[in-house]
C-alpha cells in the first residue's frame, strides 16, 4: 500500500528536500500552503508536478480537520513556521500562533478524526537558548531567548502532552542549523555564499557581516530531513537532537566560502556592529548520540563541501541571471 505523507511548509527549504526524499521512497506526498503564498510554489520547480497541493488556512481548525479526513495521511511532517529568528521580535503574538497554534490545531485534528497518523514536530535548537554546558542532548534544560524559540517550545510541549495524554504517535526533531543552496538570503550562511559568488563575478565588492566570532553547529538540510522520516518509522515515538556536534565560527564560514572561489575574504569583509544579534549564543552544539544509536542517522555532507555546494550554485544562478539580490547587508 502506498503511504501518504502530508507536509506543511512544503515550499520551504526542508519541505523541498523532504518531499524529494519521500517521493523517492514511493510516497504520495500532499503539501499544504497558505492561500496567499501560492506564488511560492515556483520554488519547488519541477517537483511541484509530483505533489498534491492544497491551499489551506492553517488557522482554521475546521478546515484542517476536514482535510485530514479527506487525505487520510499515515504521516504528517509539520514544518510550517517563520524560520528567520530575528523577525519574531517584530510580531511575537503572530509568531506564537503560527508556530504553537498550528501545531495544536493539527494535533487536535488528528485526534478528532480518529486517525493513527504519525506526527513529526519541527523543533529547534533555539529552544535551548542560554545553555550552561555544551553539547546539548535530549535532557538539556530549555531556556529560550527569543519569541521564536518560546513559540517552538510551546509547540514542543503541546506535542509531548498529546503523546502522553492521548497516546498519539508524535515526536519532535530538535534540529540545529541546517543549510543548503535553497536557504533564503537573509540567513548568514546563504548571505555569505551569495556574496562570495557575487564578488567573484564583479557584481559586488564587499560583504557586511555582524559578529565574526559567533559560532554555529551547521549541517546540510538534505541530510537532516532523512532523520525526520526515520523518527516516524520507529516502534515508539521519541524526541531526538539532530546536528553535527561541530562548532564553526562565522569567520570560518566566511573564509571557507571565499576560498571556494579563490578569494581572500579579508579584502572584502566589513564588520557592521548593527548586524550583531542581541540574543546571540555561542555554545549551541548537538549531541546526537541517541539519533546515531536508535535511528542509525549520521550527517553525510561536511561543512566544507556544504559551503562549496552553496557557493557554486549561487555562481551558477548569478551567471544565468536567475537571482538578483542585494548582498551587502
Amino acid at each position: 500500500m502506498t503511504k501518504t505523507a502530508l507536509i506543511t511548509g512544503v515550499t520551504g527549504q526542508d519541505g523541498y528536500y523532504l518531499s524529494r526524499f519521500l517521493l523517492q521512497k514511493g510516497y504520495r506526498v500532499v503539501g499544504l500552503i497558505l492561500p496567499q503564498r501560492q506564488s511560492s510554489l515556483a520554488k519547488l520547480g519541477s517537483l511541484v508536478n509530483k505533489l498534491e497541493i492544497y491551499a489551506v488556512d492553517l488557522s482554521d481548525s475546521r478546515v484542517l480537520s476536514g482535510l485530514l479526513e479527506q487525505v487520510q495521511p499515515q504521516e504528517i511532517y509539520h514544518l510550517a513556521a517563520p524560520s528567520f529568528v530575528p523577525d519574531s521580535w517584530n510580531d511575537p503574538l503572530a509568531t506564537l500562533d503560527v508556530i504553537a497554534g498550528t501545531t495544536t490545531r493539527l494535533l487536535m485534528a488528528i485526534r478528532q478524526a480518529g486517525l493513527a497518523t504519525r506526527f513529526y514536530q519541527a523543533s529547534s535548537s533555539e529552544m535551548f537558548g542560554q545553555v550552561e554546558r555544551s553539547p546539548q542532548d535530549e535532557n538539556t534544560p530549555f531556556r529560550p531567548l527569543n519569541p521564536y524559540a518560546t513559540a517552538k517550545l510551546h509547540a514542543h510541549w503541546t506535542m509531548v502532552h498529546y503523546r502522553q495524554r492521548y497516546g498519539l504517535f508524535a515526536c519532535s526533531g530538535i534540529l540545529y542549523n541546517h543549510e543548503s543552496p535553497r536557504r533564503p538570503t537573509q540567513f548568514v550562511s546563504r548571505k555569505v555564499c551569495l556574496a562570495a559568488a557575487a564578488i567573484k563575478l564583479g557584481i559586488s565588492d564587499r560583504l557586511e557581516i555582524g559578529n565574526l566570532e559567533a559560532k554555529r553547529d551547521w549541517g546540510y538540510a538534505g541530510d537532516y530531513v532523512e532523520s525526520m522520516w526515520q523518527m516516524l518509522q520507529q516502534e515508539k515515538p521519541e524526541d531526538y537532537v539532530i546536528g553535527t556536534g561541530k562548532l564553526h565560527s562565522v569567520k570560518e564560514l566566511v573564509a571557507t566560502a571565499f576560498e571556494c572561489v579563490g578569494l581572500d575574504w579579508t579584502r572584502y569583509v566589513v564588520v557592521n556592529p548593527n548586524l550583531v544579534r542581541s540574543d546571540e549564543h555561542f555554545l549551541l552544539a548537538a549531541n546526537s548520540k541517541k539519533a546515531k544509536q536508535k535511528l542509525q542517522w549520521q550527517p553525510q555532507l561536511s561543512f566544507d563541501n556544504l559551503l562549496e555546494k552553496m557557493v557554486l550554485k549561487d555562481l551558477e544562478r548569478l551567471q544565468n541571471g536567475t537571482i538578483v539580490t542585494s548582498v551587502k547587508s
